[in-house]
């Protein structure tokens, strides 16, 4: 009964304190706050982009959950998500890559950030690190469906043969870290 009462607390917590999403304008200022439902084509926000690899050079991707409303089953970036109300893109990130992956202890480092204009419109900062193959990844099943390591040539094959199983952006962050690899 105990169980019930805190599952039923905790989801009424959650609808009643629904997180909010920073509106920014074209130089990624803050100008507002909206609820994600609430979100247009007008607005911008942020999002956070995580590409991990490991020593040797192999690239890891998450497969989006089929729960997902936007691109569910696409492969995509290690970790991503919506920076949300009080949150920098450092602090998404690292909370991103402990939920939906374990990733503990995260230290990524900085990359570009760009403005994209897809079905929404928001800034995607990138950041990235690199993790030992053999980390014990743990996969929230609500975001991600799978995670897996590729090679690159694996990876580049993929995207040739079957690029409608990824979402457009690997491509573009394959290309990019590969013409800037530090």
């Amino acid at each position: 009964m105990l169980n019930c009462f805190l599952w039923i607390t905790e989801k009424r917590f959650i609808i009643e304190n629904k997180m909010k999403i920073p509106i920014v304008n074209e130089q990624d200022e803050i100008i507002g706050y909206k609820e994600r439902e609430d979100l247009s084509f007008e607005d911008i926000y942020r999002i956070t982009n995580l590409w991990v690899n490991d020593p040797e050079g192999n690239i890891l991707l998450t497969k989006r959950s089929l729960n997902k409303k936007v691109n569910p089953g696409l492969w995509s970036t290690a970790v991503s998500g919506t920076v949300e109300e009080g949150e920098t893109y450092e602090s998404n990130i690292i909370k991103e890559a402990e939920e939906e992956i374990g990733l503990k202890d995260l230290k990524p480092v900085l990359d570009r950030k760009i403005r994209r204009t897809t079905k929404r419109q928001y800034f995607s900062q990138w950041f990235k690190v690199v993790i030992d193959h053999d980390y014990p990844f743990l996969k929230q099943e609500k975001e991600v469906s799978d995670i897996k390591w590729f090679s690159r040539a694996e990876l580049e094959q993929s995207l040739k043969e079957t690029p409608e199983i990824f979402l457009t952006s690997v491509k573009e962050f394959l290309d990019y870290f590969h013409a800037n690899k530090s």
